[in-house]
């Protein structure tokens, strides 16, 4: 029995490639169905987030293995293997578990140190449990994982001033707009990283924020909280004009904000500039978006600038 890690992260791979290899959580118990029904994998567990899509397993060795999973993971996403292949990483045995703490202590992400990874590598594990997991090994693998990710956290400094990509989008935003007392904030999306992203702009005290999301529950209890007004999804197109800035991070499969929808926009708002900040992998904003003049788009991606300085002052 041979553990192993493979899949492509923000190093490897840019958003155009990383956002196709996703698993949504509509479609993760049937990727962990068809994944299991390979006759090499006793277990799985599959992690994928904005940075990173990965992939933990209990095989049984055989000839051509690595050969084997990279065209189950293409034929599972249509990709051509030659796209993939270059940015794939992989990981056996010992080197798989020092992987995965690194992963989950938030010493291998984009923002050094970030706490949100570790409750998305719990998420993960907690899913392959429904019926997928089916290996002891990989259950004493992550559950170590844990632990050294709490002595990472409880022991070191790691965690004291990392910046999330909540912060960075905020951060991005102040850059752009001198003061945001003075301006119309656009969250798309009511998850954890939108939550975190309004709390952010409360503080820095904006002007409105409005919130619109697939279910009005959710997004009103965070409009609540901060003191925004709700709206649908299908209303975007209506309210677009409204926002100055934009920051979207649902878990769509396809982009929500369209390029004719950012030109009607700015054509309401005599092109006025607007930001727009897509968190989301996939992408929630059409890459076209970034070459209408007056719309200024950055994605995940982009992000990297903010959090090398963010490192740089800690290193």
């Amino acid at each position: 029995m041979t553990l192993l890690a493979l899949g492509i992260n923000h190093k490897t791979a840019p958003v155009s490639l990383r956002e196709r290899v996703t698993f949504s959580p509509d479609t993760l118990d049937q990727a962990l169905d068809s994944l299991l029904a390979q006759p090499m994998v006793q277990g799985g567990v599959v992690l994928s987030t904005c940075n990173r899509t990965e992939l933990y397993l209990s095989v049984e060795e055989q000839d051509n293995l690595q050969e084997a999973l990279i065209r189950w993971l293409c034929d599972y996403h249509n990709l051509n293997e030659d796209d993939l292949r270059n940015s794939l990483y992989w990981h056996q045995d010992n080197d798989a578990v020092s992987h995965l703490m690194r992963v989950a202590s938030g010493l291998d992400s984009l923002v050094l140190g970030e706490p949100q990874i570790l409750g998305q590598v719990k998420k993960a594990f907690a899913d392959s449990q429904k019926g997928h997991l089916n290996a002891s090994a990989l259950e004493r693998m992550f559950q170590k994982s844990f632990s050294v990710a709490k002595r990472v956290r409880t022991e070191t400094d790691i965690g004291a001033s990392a910046v999330s990509v909540a912060f960075a989008a905020c951060t991005l935003a102040r850059q752009i707009f001198e003061s945001l007392s003075t301006v119309t904030v656009l969250l798309v999306g009511a998850g954890e990283t939108i939550e975190l992203v309004a709390r952010h702009l409360r503080e820095h005290k904006v002007q409105k924020m409005i919130i619109a999301n697939r279910t009005r529950e959710r997004a009103q209890a965070l409009a609540d909280e901060v003191g925004a007004e709700v709206i649908s999804l299908s209303d975007i197109d209506a309210r677009l004009q409204d926002a100055d800035i934009i920051i979207s991070s649902t878990a769509s499969p396809l982009p929500i904000i369209g390029k004719g929808m950012v030109e009607r926009a700015l054509k309401s708002r005599r092109n006025q500039p607007m930001l727009l900040v897509d968190i989301a992998v996939p992408r929630d904003v059409e890459p076209e978006v970034g070459k209408l003049a007056n719309a200024y788009g950055d994605s995940v991606d982009d992000f990297q600038r903010i959090i090398s300085h963010d490192l740089a002052q800690r290193q």
